[in-house]
């Protein structure tokens, strides 16, 4: 019998209509278009400004096309699984609400935390069911409300993060498509580098909490810039080298959208050229753990069957890691269901 990979089958996406520029954000904190743009990478970013609007509003957005462009049944979806870090509620999870309001009856459907790394690390995760021979159509979700977590007084911050969602379908395969590899790590010596400090069950909410401003994203931004470039480059290479890739046989790179001089310095270490790098960030923002789905909600139109993806990503915790995908389908075919 042949071995049960999982493919990827199609990709839906969401980003809100209010677009919050640098020039805004200029009034806002003491900052310019040409410092965000120099050190970020930043233009403009899509912010979900509509009151009692949170994750699984935009998880449903990406999920509705998903299915509709795939032409799915609900009653056929096994699994879901929805990477986030900013929940509607600290419970239930976001999937279940996700699964109501799609109509996903016969799935069981849970949240997974690793923050920019969440889609990475949920698409490992949604491909091992699929290997297990019980699950057929899994769904994985990556979306974020930074926007929710982020202080509008804090330059260092804000002209960075933003919100939006995409989603996954992934089935199973006997061909050689699909999810290959993976090279997944944790190291918690990031705790201090990138957390929030209040709202769990160490530091509870209280006035002092919400009065210091403790409810908010806080990044020491010159260490994280460090640790991602070399942790992300050496799960590449990692990748690269198990699977006997040559450079040149990498088609694309589908980095986390977290600062352009990142992105830029991964590629640099990888030796792959930037026209092999999925970007997106100057137009989308930093958007968590919807950066790498979104990336490929993108730029799905100029994908091939077999193309060769490295996946990777570096967040909180410190949490990060590459995945190797080949492609399942022609991207242009599939945007014309």
């Amino acid at each position: 019998m042949k071995q049960i990979n999982a493919v990827i089958t199609g990709v839906g996406g969401y980003v809100p209509d209010y677009i919050l520029t640098n020039d805004e954000i200029s009034r806002i904190v003491d900052t310019t278009d040409e410092w965000i743009m120099g050190r970020i990478g930043i233009k403009e970013r899509r912010i979900l400004n509509e009151e009692g609007l949170g994750t699984s509003y935009m998880a449903r957005k990406a999920v509705k096309q998903l299915m509709q462009r795939t032409q799915s049944n609900p009653d056929d979806i096994d699994l879901v699984i929805v990477a986030t870090t900013t929940p509607d509620y600290r419970l239930p999870s976001t999937a279940s609400i996700l699964c109501e309001r799609v109509g996903l009856k016969n799935a069981f459907a849970f949240d997974m935390q690793a923050v920019c790394s969440g889609f990475l690390y949920a698409l490992e995760t949604g491909a091992n069911f699929i290997r297990s021979g019980k699950y057929k159509k899994v769904i994985i979700v990556g979306a974020d409300k930074m926007s929710s977590v982020i202080d509008y007084t804090d330059r260092a911050t804000c002209p960075i993060f933003a919100d939006g969602a995409a989603a996954f379908l992934l089935e199973p395969t006997t061909d050689h498509l699909g999810v290959i590899d993976s090279v997944l790590r944790t190291d918690g010596k990031g705790l201090p580098f990138l957390h929030m400090k209040a709202g769990g069950s160490v530091c509870s909410p209280s006035y002092f909490t919400v009065d210091n401003h403790m409810h908010y994203l806080h990044q020491e931004g010159r260490t994280v810039f460090k640790y991602a470039v070399a942790n992300m480059s050496d799960a590449c290479e990692s990748i690269i080298e198990r699977n006997q890739l040559t450079k040149d046989e990498i088609d694309w790179v589908v980095p986390h959208q977290a600062n352009q001089r990142i992105i830029s310095a991964v590629a640099q270490r990888l030796d792959v050229p930037l026209e092999k790098v999925m970007i997106n960030i100057e137009h989308y923002g930093n958007t968590s753990a919807g950066t790498l789905p979104l990336c490929i909600w993108d730029f799905e139109n100029k994908l091939k069957k077999g193309d060769n993806l490295i996946f990777t990503a570096f967040g909180a915790g410190f949490a990060w890691g590459a995945v190797y995908v080949k492609w399942g389908y022609d991207g242009k075919t599939n945007n014309a269901c």
